[in-house]
């Protein structure tokens, strides 16, 4: 399991003057951000600091980040994860990137949610489903039709890779059971479940009651249609436990799965995984 260090940034900054780029250097009372790029990238046209667009014309303070970046060009492998890390507020990147998340299911709600959390920086991403991709699911589900007979767990797998080089995936290829769910997810940070199948939902929630106490949980319940936008909820059922959605329209006939109100709270939940781990659920 992952851990959360809270006052990780506020030590950090203590210790050092400036970082450029992820590198350190002194810092001098009225520099700006325009004798940086002079000497360290005068190519730089994409100018960020401690994760907001700025100016050149922008005065640093002491222990600031500052990124500066050539717009179209393609980065390393390293500096992808500098650049996740450019779009946080200062401290999150750290305490994502430590984190484990299980996701049981990967079809439309939970394609969305391993793509999310791929974007924001998660260290590792415990992926579960038995299926396969079919044309059907590409009305929501973050498939292509090149992936149509891939498994879900190697499809997802390789667009992820495509999003986020450091992202450790490991996939479950099997139905889950009560027993599987605690043997493979135990150990994660948050698990979020987005399966299809209403008795899967119930076992999962009452496994994560029981068996699961002190791990974030959040499930979904209620997201198909094309309903109000914001019947599309989050509640807190107990401690650490979530459910996101109106707790209604199931898929039926006339009411099918779409993709934006299943994106909706696909987003939902992947913003309650980082309210969990930023410690502010």
């Amino acid at each position: 399991m992952g851990y959360v260090y809270p006052f990780l940034w506020e030590v950090y900054v203590a210790n050092i003057m400036l970082w450029v780029n992820e590198r350190s250097r002194p810092f001098s009372e009225g520099m700006r951000l325009a004798d940086l790029i002079a000497s360290d990238k005068p190519e730089a046209d994409l100018l960020i600091v401690n994760g907001f667009p700025v100016t050149a014309a922008t005065v640093l303070v002491d222990g600031d980040h500052c990124w500066l970046i050539r717009r179209g060009e393609i980065p390393s492998i390293e500096e992808i994860d500098f650049l996740l890390h450019a779009r946080h507020t200062p401290g999150v990147h750290e305490r994502v990137k430590m984190a484990s998340v299980g996701i049981m299911g990967i079809g439309g709600l939970g394609s969305a949610v391993a793509v999310a959390l791929a974007r924001i920086g998660v260290g590792r991403l415990l992926l579960a489903d038995f299926d396969l991709v079919e044309p059907t699911n590409l009305n929501r589900q973050h498939y292509f039709i090149d992936q149509i007979g891939m498994a879900k767990t190697d499809a997802l797998r390789d667009t992820l890779a495509r999003i986020n080089p450091h992202l450790i995936i490991d996939v479950i290829n099997e139905r889950l059971n009560a027993a599987a769910i605690v043997r493979h997810f135990g150990e994660v940070d948050v698990l979020v479940e987005c399966f299809d199948d209403a008795v899967m939902k119930a076992e999962a929630l009452r496994t994560a009651l029981t068996d699961l106490k002190g791990i974030g949980y959040i499930g979904a319940s209620g997201v198909a249609g094309y309903g109000d936008n914001n019947s599309i909820r989050t509640s807190r059922i107990a401690a650490r436990v979530y459910l996101v959605g109106d707790g209604e329209s199931a898929a039926a006939p006339g009411q099918g799965l779409m993709a934006p109100l299943v994106g909706i709270a696909a987003h939902q939940q992947a913003n309650q995984v980082l309210r969990i781990l930023l410690a502010e659920a």
